[in-house]
């Protein structure tokens, strides 16, 4: 077998479980015999009677901690195969506290154990994780197809969290493909890897570069498109574009294959919306971030993975996260070939319409305000990226402690920020946050500060905790504990959030926004009651109840200048849409997508403050969308109060060959 076609069955290995089958010890056979048959399940897709394999080998090697470690590390692949992956991170944890690290003879099945915790944390988007287990998996090998599996997830997850390691992996990389001799395919993978990092640290041109010579190796900009051409393809268009060569651009998308489906159509899904500015991860109306996406047959987004933001790496995992709640019908589904539905890239922003107040900013807040009674010295916030800053701050921890003790209320506001370093890895990060939960508890915090720690430990003690479900039931178990449910900041946050959480479900989180709204404990203009209220007007708006919206946005005591909200938005008259408006490069490809596009309406009906918030394929049709959204007309309308007729406006503009 090829070294790449090797290599890519380690990293994606994986198949639809068999059904379940006992598999009962034979008589006679030995520990390695039944080792051997489980192994040989796992290798031929049987991970239901794998697993019962492993299961048995667990209980009949009690008494051996050696093989039974040894069992766990490969019973943590299989249940990694059959998606149960917080199982599958603990019997990988198991497996690695039993073997020595002294004992070489095990650095195989150690670098096992780490490419799994890293494959379980990527594919969480959990890129802290991903990077500690892929950097400790390279450290385990000397074979160059190994060391080329954790490089490849390693640069991946550090693209955008550390992209000084990021550079540092790749140069170790492309030292390997090129004294091994590997094939094309690994060398334009590597290729991929460098060009996208370059992209994301806005070297446009020398991003072209490099993923022009990972196209070539895939054999060049030809009208055959394999599934290895799309991301190349798409990386080069991107960058070309950003470059300022929008023909090179429109040409190179082209040759990804999106918008040239010969039969059917990709078309936007009813559950496709972008996140609101604001919220917890901070983001900002200039923030727009390029997103890979797969569907899987029932219309659900089952992975997702950033490949390109300006804002940031942060930026990027909150809009492949965002992109995990996407859905579309079955009847659109039927419309995509396969193909299709894997690897689609996306262009998005976030939403202006209801700019979401952060619960966690209020809730540092409450922290910060208590260590401040408390006499606790903020240390000043280090500059620089999160990989930058953190080395300072495990120093700065290493200190307060030698000076004022373990338990010293110092320690908290470091160890808070330790917390939400983008860097530290998820199990670390559960670690730091229960010590520093120890110490304010001990210290008589009170609930809000004590639960701007709490909501950090419970989704990190998870491997999946970014889950809308795991969310819910973590907040909601919150919700019902002491000092929580007596407190009303606390309570009023943990509703808030589980209503983020559980969105999908309307019924509930209207209740939860509503009983904030209605709790007469918090004052009529507490953030966290204005919070509830613009999140309870944004679900009416979606649901088109206007008035209840308008209702809601009124009791928040903000200007309610969505046109959704006004007492009566101007009236649309027209677009002037012509055939000029489709983009010439696209139509000379046969290029087919959309736009959403949002806008306000000025008072003499003009469209004003347009930007695209979603686009397919990325950036083709961005101006153009917004091109035929501006030609839009809509009545005068008299606003005593300002010249804004209504503002946050959504339209979808489809662009179709004839």
């Amino acid at each position: 077998m090829a070294t790449h076609a090797i290599m890519m069955a380690v990293m994606l290995a994986g198949a639809a479980p068999a059904a379940a089958q006992q598999a009962a010890q034979q008589a006679g056979s030995t520990v390695q015999q039944d080792f051997e048959a489980a192994t040989a399940l796992h290798d031929k897709g049987d991970f239901a009677a794998a697993l019962a394999r492993w299961q048995a080998l667990e209980a009949r090697t009690t008494k051996n901690p050696r093989s039974r470690a040894l069992v766990q590390v490969r019973k943590g692949q299989t249940l990694l195969a059959l998606d149960r992956k917080d199982e599958a991170v603990a019997a990988a944890r198991l497996g690695l506290a039993g073997l020595p690290a002294s004992d070489a003879s095990l650095r195989g099945d150690r670098f096992t154990a780490f490419v799994t915790l890293g494959r379980v944390a990527e594919g969480s988007l959990d890129y802290a994780s991903a990077a500690e287990a892929y950097g400790s998996a390279e450290q385990l090998t000397d074979v160059p197809i190994e060391q080329l599996i954790a490089l490849r997830g390693l640069i991946q997850a550090t693209t955008f969290i550390d992209p000084a390691r990021a550079d540092g992996a790749l140069t170790r990389a492309e030292a390997l493909v090129a004294s091994n001799k590997a094939d094309e395919a690994v060398r334009a993978m590597v290729k991929r890897l460098r060009g996208q990092l370059l992209l994301n640290q806005n070297a446009f041109e020398a991003s072209r570069a490099a993923s022009g010579e990972a196209v070539k190796l895939l054999g060049g900009l030809t009208t055959r498109t394999q599934i290895d051409d799309v991301p190349v393809r798409s990386n080069y268009a991107i960058a070309a574009l950003l470059a300022g060569k929008k023909e090179d651009a429109r040409r190179y998308m082209a040759m990804t294959g999106a918008g040239r489906l010969s039969k059917g159509s990709f078309d936007p899904g009813p559950q496709m919306k972008v996140p609101e500015c604001g919220g917890e991860a901070g983001l900002k109306p200039g923030d727009v971030a390029v997103v890979e996406f797969s569907i899987d047959d029932d219309g659900v987004v089952r992975t997702s993975a950033p490949v390109y933001a300006a804002g940031g790496g942060g930026v990027a995992l909150e809009f492949a996260r965002a992109a995990r709640g996407w859905s579309w019908t079955p009847e659109q589904v039927t419309r995509m070939p396969v193909f299709f539905r894997n690897r689609v890239r996306v262009e998005l922003r976030c939403s202006t319409a209801f700019e979401r107040p952060s619960v966690g900013t209020y809730l540092d807040g409450e922290l910060g305000n208590w260590l401040a009674d408390k006499k606790v010295a903020m240390p000043p916030m280090a500059s620089g990226s999160d990989a930058a800053v953190l080395p300072q701050l495990r120093a700065h921890l290493v200190a307060v402690e030698a000076a004022q003790g373990r338990e010293a209320l110092a320690l908290v506001p470091i160890l808070h920020q330790l917390i939400h370093n983008a860097v530290v890895g998820r199990e670390e990060t559960n670690a730091l946050a229960r010590r520093e939960l120890a110490i304010a508890v001990a210290h008589g915090a009170p609930p809000a500060a004590r639960l701007a720690i709490d909501i950090m430990i419970w989704p990190t003690a998870l491997a999946e905790g970014w889950k809308q479900d795991s969310q819910v039931r973590v907040l909601t178990a919150g919700l019902a504990s002491a000092p929580y449910a007596q407190d009303p900041s606390a309570r009023s946050a943990l509703r808030l959030m589980i209503a983020d959480a559980g969105r999908q479900n309307e019924q509930r989180a209207r209740q939860l926004l509503t009983a904030v709204g209605a709790d007469t404990a918090l004052p009529a203009n507490h953030p966290l009651r204005v919070g509830a209220l613009v999140r309870l007007a944004s679900l009416e708006q979606d649901a088109g109840n206007a008035p209840a919206a308008a209702a809601a946005f009124a009791q928040s005591g903000l200007s309610a200048r969505q046109c959704a909200l006004v007492d009566s938005a101007p009236r649309f008259l027209g677009v002037n849409a012509g055939a000029n408006q489709f983009p010439m490069e696209a139509a000379q490809w046969g290029f087919e997508g959309f736009t959403t596009a949002q806008f306000d309406v000025s008072a003499d009906g003009k469209v004003i403050n347009q930007r695209v918030v979603v686009a397919y394929p990325p950036f083709v049709f961005s101006d153009a969308g917004m091109g035929v959204v501006k030609t839009a007309r809509y009545e005068k309308s008299y606003r005593p109060d300002g010249g804004l007729g209504c503002g946050g406006n959504v339209q979808r503009v489809k662009f179709s060959m004839p």
